[in-house]
């Protein structure tokens, strides 16, 4: 029964999930309204990206659209880890949703299992590592060198260890290796 103990550790991560909505919809918003020429909310979406230019920015370029676009998608892709946490540990280590045949399934929760949600987990947090050194780069000019080369190295160490999750995974459910039965 002390995996109930569990459950509000999922209520706050779906409370999470609510503020990350919420988020979203309020840059969205700016990038909308900026669109339109509203320069209050401009100035809300630049400080929001630490987008910083010599020059007053009167409206939307290129840079800061793309910057903000990949700030929505780095919410959505947080998002989706969440989701995946939530419904992928609930069922693992709580208790069963029974969603079997129901059209509102992720496909994935059919065959989740600690190992899966781990590899699946390490390949969310890579794409979302990758995300944020791409707005790091597109940005670069307001970032010291320090900086790009240590968010550069933790990303390697993401995808470095994602990789040995991922083969730690394989060996552990392969374990005679790729000529099984030969």
């Amino acid at each position: 029964m002390s995996r109930w103990l569990q459950l509000p550790l999922y209520l706050g991560l779906i409370l999470a999930q609510v503020v990350y909505v919420f988020h979203f919809w309020v840059e969205l918003v700016h990038l909308i309204e900026a669109a339109f020429g509203d320069t209050v909310a401009l100035n809300k979406l630049v400080t929001s990206i630490g987008y910083k230019t010599d020059v007053p920015l009167t409206s939307l370029n290129e840079t800061v659209i793309m910057l903000v676009v990949l700030a929505l998608i780095d919410v959505v892709m947080i998002s989706n880890l969440l989701i995946m946490v939530i419904v992928g540990g609930y069922e693992t280590f709580v208790s069963r949703m029974r969603l079997e045949g129901h059209p509102d399934q992720p496909e994935w929760l059919n065959h989740v299992n600690a190992s899966v949600l781990k590899v699946k987990l390490g390949t969310a947090i890579i794409g979302i590592s990758s995300i944020h050194l791409l707005k790091t780069f597109i940005n670069a000019g307001n970032y010291t060198e320090k900086v790009l080369l240590w968010q550069t190295v933790i990303h390697v160490a993401f995808l470095l260890s994602a990789l040995a999750i991922a083969m730690a995974d394989r060996l552990m459910h392969n374990p005679a290796g790729p000529h099984k039965g030969a």
